[in-house]
């Protein structure tokens, strides 16, 4: 059996889904920035396998069949010479995720110094 660009992407849909749902249901606000990382490396997991097969690589009327075989039908020595576009972006939202989880846990933090829970129920008013 072959691992294709739909098994990952099923995969990543499940991972967005619990991430979601996660975020939706749970009122802990550590649960929430776990779970938006979640839905974050979801998402570059889509990009990653999606970069992988590049539907640019693919000749006129062809079924993708593996990475390999496109790279070899666009004329491609190797996989080496495919543009990374999808990797690129990847790392751009792990450096987003990066700076969100460390200005979401400096919040938290600050709220539990004042509220002395990180239950998101009880953030209600602007002023302590």
């Amino acid at each position: 059996m072959t691992v294709t660009l739909g098994h990952y992407l099923a995969l990543a849909s499940v991972l967005f889904t619990t991430g979601a749902v996660g975020f939706l249901v749970r009122r802990n606000a550590l649960v929430a920035l776990m779970s938006i990382e979640l839905m974050l490396n979801a998402v570059n997991l889509t990009l990653v396998a999606a970069n992988r097969w590049q539907p640019s690589m693919v000749p006129a009327g062809a079924e993708p069949a593996t990475p390999e075989a496109l790279a070899a039908a666009a004329g491609y020595a190797s996989q080496s010479a495919i543009a990374h576009h999808g990797q690129v972006f990847a790392f751009f939202v792990i450096a987003v995720a990066a700076a969100e989880a460390a200005v979401g846990l400096a919040i938290v933090l600050a709220f539990y110094r004042l509220r002395k829970t990180i239950r998101t129920d009880a953030a209600d008013t602007l002023k302590g």
